[in-house]
């Protein structure tokens, strides 16, 4: 079987995708920031299922250094590139997450290129795609691109996806050689969480659990498994159709948050009993923000709605993603097993 990079190996992306190419067989290879994590990732891991043993290598590589990544790629026939900076609050210098992200993305295709792996696929983002736009009917796909020049839901983190996305593009075609690319991008992921490390899409649904979030802002979001995010990176891999193509990955289309409390509020019973029912106004959102850092990263978005589809990966991939109402659960299960 092909050896595999996964970069990141700590993310909450990265362990799915770790966890699928070794069911499939694989050889994986996979960087952390600090070969300390190896610990780490390996109880993530076992929590999934997984005994790796020595079909699992582990180096020490940063996107914001040359160091690492020659020796992590080579002998790789595949990677994927899932490590990416997403922070819990707005930074106060945007360059803090679009730096590492392009160059980031950058170093981990040279490293390839010059290694002889044959494609790249890339984790990108739905911020990559939707944003910056006039509000609009029509769904967003893969031909669609985030506008930096745009309007007020720009955030640094769209900025560094976007900006990230193109400059892979721009590398592939002019100094590739050969190395293909596929990008995935995920709206907002949930589902089974391994460890005390996990993203802001799953803060949501830990904060409507533990009822610390004391009513619904009005929010609507793209949902999707991680599970589903995992196999449609490895499908992207190898399939011949995902040469050079943007796949966005959504189950079904945008929700509200209040579709999110409802959906565990009905299958989840007593566990779900601090899960609010209450709409909050968009004012009250703006002053909880003060004291909740992962709510200014949502402010732009209130009382927005966008749609999305992932027909293409459905289409050209055979991917059928399951329905977000049992990721949703899913999550919350885990984070009650995790008492996270």
């Amino acid at each position: 079987m092909p050896t595999v990079l996964v970069t990141g190996g700590s993310g909450f992306i990265a362990a799915h995708c770790i966890l699928q190419l070794l069911a499939a067989g694989h050889e994986v290879r996979t960087t952390v920031r600090n070969l300390a994590r190896e610990a780490d990732v390996r109880a993530m891991l076992k929590a999934g299922g997984a005994e790796p043993g020595p079909r699992l290598s582990f180096f020490a590589a940063d996107l914001t250094s040359d160091k690492g990544w020659a020796e992590a790629a080579q002998g790789a026939d595949y990677a994927l590139h899932v490590a990416s900076p997403f922070p819990s609050g707005v930074p106060k210098d945007e360059n803090e997450l679009i730096v590492p992200a392009r160059d980031g993305a950058l170093r981990v295709l040279r490293a390839a290129r010059d290694a002889g792996v044959k494609r790249v696929v890339m984790t990108s983002s739905f911020a990559a795609i939707g944003y910056g736009h006039p509000a609009r009917k029509k769904p967003f796909d893969e031909t669609d691109w985030t506008n930096l020049e745009g309007g007020g839901d720009l955030t640094p983190y769209t900025k560094s996806k976007t900006i990230a996305e193109r400059a892979a593009w721009d590398f592939i075609a002019r100094e590739g050689n050969g190395l293909e690319l596929a990008t995935v991008n995920p709206v907002g992921v949930l589902g089974p969480v391994l460890g005390p490390d996990f993203s802001t899409s799953i803060q949501i649904v830990k904060g409507l659990i533990d009822g610390s979030v004391p009513g619904m802002p009005k929010l609507s979001f793209g949902l999707v498994d991680v599970r589903d995010v995992a196999d449609l990176h490895l499908r992207a891999m190898t399939d011949p159709a995902a040469k050079g193509e943007r796949f966005l990955a959504i189950s079904g289309d945008y929700v509200w948050m209040r579709d999110i409390a409802r959906a565990l509020k009905a299958r989840m019973g007593k566990a779900a009993a601090k899960v609010p029912t209450r709409q909050l106004p968009n004012w009250l959102v703006f002053i909880a923000a003060m004291r909740m850092p992962e709510l200014k990263l949502v402010l732009p978005e209130l009382g927005k709605e966008k749609h999305a589809t992932g027909e293409k990966a459905t289409r050209l991939l055979g991917w059928n993603p399951r329905p977000w109402e049992q990721s949703a659960v899913d999550t919350a299960e885990s984070l009650i097993a995790l008492d996270a």
